[in-house]
């Protein structure tokens, strides 16, 4: 069995650990998602995998993000970005900054950090958290 092949049944098992229904669109789309191992935004998934209509990846995506297979990062355009979360090193383990380069708008994920602590007062519901440092990347700021 070849990388590529393993790699989408690993798709597949992840998706089916969180509840879902394995479909060929999703393990494409979770495949896509850790493959990077950095925030995709809609146009980026869709540009990679043309087979999809906009429709069914918004979906996917909203699925992904309510099933924690997934989250969803905002840049500085307002454009959502996701990444998927994996119980591995590879890809995005979820909660953890991120560094959005200024210059060329790449999003990088800093996995090996997590969020600051934040008290929230009482009886707030947090239904998300995000936290983006912003700077130039290795490569722009050469």
């Amino acid at each position: 069995m070849d990388a590529h092949t393993k790699f989408k049944e690993y798709a597949a098992r992840l998706l089916r650990m969180a509840g879902l229904r394995v479909t060929v669109n999703r393990v494409d789309i979770l495949k896509f998602l850790m493959e990077t191992g950095r925030p995709m935004s809609h146009s980026e998934i869709q540009d990679a995998i043309p087979s999809l209509d906009r429709v069914t990846l918004y979906r996917t995506l909203a699925c992904f993000v309510s099933k924690e297979v997934a989250h969803q990062v905002q840049g500085p355009d307002g454009a959502w970005r996701f990444c998927a979360h994996e119980p591995v090193t590879e890809g995005c383990p979820g909660n953890h900054p991120h560094f959005l380069c200024s210059s060329c708008g790449k999003m990088f994920c800093l996995t090996d950090q997590r969020l600051p602590r934040v008290e929230v007062p009482e009886g707030f519901k947090v239904d998300g958290k995000q936290f983006v440092v912003y700077g130039k990347c290795a490569q722009c700021a050469e």
